[in-house]
């Protein structure tokens, strides 16, 4: 097999373009952590009482005109917790599905409608969040309807575009978008709640989403086969890489499927792994404005400075896992396992660390920042797991994963957010502490039981050995 030149190519072209798209999808998902606090009667969301004022205010506050023309809303901490864990229980209704018809009808459309509809949605918001707060929870269930389809279908176009030796570089480019959206949608949202009014955090992310679409649409393709401007050697190439590895079948083996461990490594692996970046994805500006006294603008910075971590480490670490397997030789299940170690070990210590340095907020932002970028090592690790297993069927995989993998999204911060009703130091640690155990627990799982080789139930020939 030659290997075909990395710059300007299909292959690369559609990692591009999903990095970008997740770039979206998460500044959609993210922009409401930051527009809350701006959209929320500063006294209802916490008494002020003297317990959580352990650590002594200290922003430089500099008084730049504010605008405060947008809308408040008297919504109380339980409501604030309804309304940010409603995205994921639209989330995880289409996982299964998503992976299901990207398989059947192709994922760039899927991806395509799904960071689409997620876009209408946002457009949406101020308008829900005037009428009430069912609407604006029912808006944001229905945004976690489109993007739930989105990772299965991202998953399903890899499995006929990615060779596999090129698999950690491709899907880490793909997939880092995510945190890169959220490093500048934390900030920027906070930025535009700053000088303008938290309606344009929804506006001008929403606006961009839908740009992304017709770009999306005009340019990516299902398969190498069908791709307009692909070069021979290329396609050629992506083809013959993929040969022994993909299934003809068409009916899905659900019962191999379920009964697979290698499967459930990565569901466990997975669940653990969301815990604490959920955790941390929805309560860290809290944390960081009650326990540290940060004010809102070095609070959008600051949030920001983990995920930014993150992205380096996905880039990086998907290029040294490919590395390791094509230069070096090591099997694709040593690295995946040594990568998800240190990926879920790594930020648990570094996370129970940061609940025990008290107030030194420099400390606190570092421990915090490397736990999370050290998170970034688990892409090459457990996350494309599905595609060393089962390429056919990577979609479905990702869906029945990221489904048990989207439930802390959905009780981890209502968990959190009933901890730390004091807003004491001790209540936040308790929170890390959770997260930690959890973390440890699927890091030892996924060593145990996952698996690196393309399993029998995955390829053409597995029904005719049974019978």
């Amino acid at each position: 097999l030659v290997s075909v030149p990395a710059c300007c190519s299909a292959r690369y072209n559609l990692a591009l373009l999903a990095f970008f798209g997740f770039f979206l999808l998460y500044a959609l998902r993210v922009n409401l952590s930051v527009a809350l606090v701006d959209m929320v009667e500063p006294n209802t969301s916490l008494a002020k009482n003297t317990t959580s004022n352990v650590c002594p205010e200290h922003s430089s506050t500099i008084n730049v005109p504010r605008n405060t023309t947008g809308e408040k809303y008297s919504w109380d901490a339980d409501t604030q917790g309804w309304i940010l864990g409603s995205f994921f229980y639209g989330y995880i209704i289409t996982q299964i599905p998503g992976g299901y018809f990207a398989s059947k009808i192709g994922g760039k459309l899927l991806l395509g409608f799904g960071i689409f509809g997620t876009s209408l949605f946002t457009l949406l918001t101020p308008l829900a969040a005037n009428l009430g707060v069912g609407y604006l929870i029912a808006v944001r269930a229905l945004e976690g309807l489109g993007e739930g389809v989105t990772f299965p279908a991202m998953h399903s176009m890899w499995s006929s575009w990615a060779p596999p030796l090129e698999r950690s570089k491709l899907l880490s480019i793909s997939y880092a978008g995510a945190q890169l959206g959220t490093v500048v949608s934390l900030p920027l949202s906070g930025l535009i709640c700053y000088y303008m009014n938290w309606v344009y955090v929804f506006y001008i992310f929403g606006a961009l989403g839908v740009l992304w679409f017709f770009f999306w649409m005009w340019l990516v393709s299902d398969t190498p086969e069908t791709h307009r401007s692909i070069s021979h050697a290329e396609k050629e190439y992506i083809l013959a890489s993929l040969k022994d590895q993909l299934s003809t079948q068409k009916s899905v083996p659900w019962r191999p499927i379920l009964e697979s461990l290698p499967l459930w490594a990565i569901v466990v692996a997975h669940f653990s792994y969301n815990w604490t970046f959920y955790t941390l994805l929805t309560l860290l500006p809290t944390y960081m404005k009650e326990i540290l006294r940060f004010d809102a603008q070095e609070n959008g910075f600051l949030s920001a400075l983990p995920y930014f971590g993150c992205w380096l480490c996905i880039i990086l670490s998907g290029q040294i896992a490919d590395y390791l397997r094509e230069k070096q030789n090591l099997s694709t299940v040593c690295v995946r396992k040594c990568f998800t170690l240190i990926g879920m070990i790594g930020p648990a210590v570094f996370l129970v660390a940061a609940g025990f340095i008290g107030c030194n907020y420099a400390l606190a932002v570092a421990f915090v920042t490397i736990s999370t970028t050290l998170g970034g090592f688990c892409t090459s690790g457990y996350s494309i797991n599905h595609l060393d297993i089962a390429p056919s069927y990577a979609g479905i995989l990702l869906g029945i994963t990221n489904s048990f993998a989207t439930i802390p999204g959905m009780v981890g911060p209502v968990i959190a957010k009933n901890l730390t009703h004091n807003n004491t130091v001790g209540e936040w640690q308790t929170v890390f502490y959770i997260a930690a155990c959890i973390n440890l627990f699927g890091a030892i799982f996924f060593a145990l039981f996952a698996s690196g080789e393309v399993q029998d139930w995955a390829v053409s020939g597995y029904h005719l050995h049974r019978n």
